[in-house]
């Protein structure tokens, strides 16, 4: 938690109170179902939230904002998200009906009023989006065929409606049909652990 802080030191009580909660509730979930891997849950603050809220770093989104997590396994990046920006709609999706449970129970948890799950595939999501977030859920370009459709029209924010995704390693390959539309920034430009090194926030606007 205090990593979190260093980097988000403007959270409210409430919003340290639920980011605290999430330690133990992920743990008890992992040992019934498989949502983070088992060797990697005593870092979840800083491979899993704090990897979420890069984003929140990417761009402050402004209250009202509509955001899609596409593939949210157990709930990253939007749970995390949702905290960080309460007045802000996230929706969950997932094709795994397990991991949505997950989800839906660490939502109602630390009681966040901002989050709907449900266990829904992408291409069956008929709603309309300001953004759409995901955690390396599939490359690029099948994710913008699948999501295209999702992104609003209608702009309430600094930057321009589309998709941020967070990837790890070489992503000159996945942005390479969006001819400079993309914009790729390294998370060491706001973290400074050495995990997040290889580690990006693609943002490209629809």
């Amino acid at each position: 938690m205090e990593q979190i802080l260093n980097y988000f030191p403007n959270l409210t009580a409430e919003q340290q109170g639920q980011l605290a909660q999430l330690y133990e509730l992920y743990a008890d979930w992992n040992t019934k179902i498989n949502v983070i891997s088992r060797k990697d849950i005593e870092n979840l603050y800083e491979h899993h939230v704090l990897h979420s809220l890069a984003i929140g770093k990417a761009l402050r989104f402004k209250p009202g904002t509509k955001v899609l997590d596409f593939g949210t396994g157990g709930g990253f990046p939007g749970i995390p998200l949702a905290i960080l920006f309460p007045e802000v709609d996230f929706k969950l999706i997932d094709g795994t009906g397990k991991k949505i449970r997950v989800a839906t129970e660490v939502t109602q948890a630390v009681g966040l009023k901002n989050v709907k799950a449900e266990h829904l595939r992408g291409e069956d999501e008929r709603g309309q989006f300001d953004f759409v977030v995901s955690r390396a859920v599939m490359p690029l370009p099948d994710l913008v065929k699948i999501v295209k459709k999702n992104i609003s029209r209608k702009q309430q924010n600094a930057m321009l409606n589309g998709i941020f995704v967070l990837k790890g390693g070489n992503v000159e390959g996945e942005i390479a049909p969006f001819h400079h539309k993309a914009e790729v920034t390294p998370l060491s430009t706001w973290f400074k652990e050495e995990w997040f090194k290889e580690k990006s926030v693609i943002y490209l606007p629809m």
